[in-house]
């Protein structure tokens, strides 16, 4: 929950960060493409990390880097340092949501983790609620500063209660870092070798790239934005419709949770047909040349919370195939997909509206041009998709297994 109010407490500051730091569209764009992409980039660092150090230390490692984010952040007004502020952000991040994905495989059955696995993941995304209402609350009221230090100091507290509440496995004799001797354990070397080639991580990276891009993108940078400057629509109702996409994640959650324990390797094709539906409502809504009213919005962000949860299905392959000595590792590269999508199509989506408002304030016109980024990016995912699922069928995927078990 602490790591999703850091993660999308930016997003609905948007507006007032573009006053604070006196940049425009591409600039301000500049934030989340940062956070994003140093999350992204560190999710298979943080994951062997993780494989050796054991997910409880990391945990509050990044508990502690997130807040000392935040806190920097809330304090300047320069816009280099608050560049820096985000790449701690992007750090802390990464470690966290891994050293959660890393834990839970000890303390649960397998069979049983993807229900847990999206149990907290919708609890997570509570903290999406806690941006959108009273973080934004505490914005209006009281100011940057104190929104942005008090998350801070919020989140690097919890550091402690990582060390202290804690534990990598049920059993103390049993440490996730020490189930195998030290010369079973692969080498750096290898275990790149082994994810970067096996095409199981791939789909997850596809999967999770095509299915988080409208949600992370709206959520982080452009929903608040498109609602009040796009739709004229007042801050609280678009911190009102944020609160419905959390509720209906919390609630699609362990749904999706069930249904992935079912599915089985099919559940990867389940997952892209979803991504086809988030797509299908979003060129529905984009499609009016008047800006479409609250209703619309609030429509579109019920199937957004209602999909966005099958994202995990990768993670969901990735636990059952990958040896557990690369599994963090493994499942740090399936992370990356759909924040590099989001990276890039945020970014990107920047530049189309400054081309399109030519220095003039934001419009409906402006953000429907510059939605054209997240179409096209979600399209080169659907693609990669095919390329990884071809590489991976069932007899492929067998020898893989094979391969990897005699490489470690």
């Amino acid at each position: 929950m602490a790591a999703i109010t850091s993660r999308t407490s930016f997003g609905v500051a948007g507006v007032e960060a573009i006053d604070r730091f006196q940049v425009d569209a591409t600039r301000i764009a500049v934030f989340t493409s940062v956070q994003v992409g140093v999350y992204a980039f560190s999710q298979i660092p943080m994951g062997i990390l993780i494989d050796k150090f054991g997910p409880r230390k990391l945990l509050a490692v990044g508990a502690l880097l997130m807040g000392a984010g935040q806190l920097i952040l809330g304090f300047t007004d320069s816009y280099a340092i608050a560049i820096i502020a985000r790449v701690f952000i992007g750090a802390g991040d990464a470690s966290i949501f891994l050293s959660v994905m890393r834990i839970l495989p000890f303390w649960f059955p397998l069979k049983h983790t993807p229900i847990f696995t999206q149990l907290t993941t919708c609890l997570g995304q509570l903290g999406q609620f806690l941006s959108a209402v009273p973080f934004m609350a505490l914005l209006g009221t009281q100011g940057w500063t104190v929104a942005f230090v008090s998350l801070g100091s919020i989140v690097g507290l919890l550091a402690i209660a990582a060390l202290v509440a804690v534990r990598d496995s049920p059993d103390p004799q049993q440490k996730p870092t020490t189930t195998h001797t030290d010369d079973e354990k692969p080498s750096l070397g290898a275990s790149l070798k082994l994810i970067v080639k096996n095409p199981i991580p791939w789909q997850g990276f596809f999967i999770h790239y095509v299915l988080m891009v409208w949600q992370t993108v709206f959520a982080l940078m452009w929903g608040v934005p498109l609602m009040t400057l796009g739709m004229g629509l007042s801050s609280a109702t678009a911190g009102l419709v944020l609160s419905i996409n959390t509720v209906c994640m919390v609630i699609s959650a362990p749904i999706i949770g069930i249904i992935s324990a079912r599915l089985g390797y099919r559940r990867d094709v389940v997952a892209v047909a979803l991504s086809f539906v988030q797509a299908a409502v979003w060129m529905v809504f984009l499609s009016s040349d008047a800006p479409r009213g609250m209703m619309a919005i609030i429509v579109v962000n019920i199937v957004m919370g209602l999909t966005t949860a099958a994202s995990g299905y990768g993670f969901d392959t990735v636990r059952e195939q990958l040896d557990r000595r690369i599994l963090a590792a493994g499942t740090g590269l399936a992370n990356m997909g759909g924040f590099l999508s989001s990276m890039v199509a945020a970014q990107v989506m920047g530049f189309l509206l400054d081309h399109s408002a030519h220095g003039n304030t934001y419009t409906w016109g402006d953000f429907r041009f510059g939605f054209l980024a997240i179409l096209v990016t979600w399209a080169i995912g659907v693609m990669g998709f095919v390329v990884a699922r071809l590489k991976g069928g069932p007899g492929r995927r067998l020898l893989t297994r094979i391969r990897s078990t005699k490489d470690l």
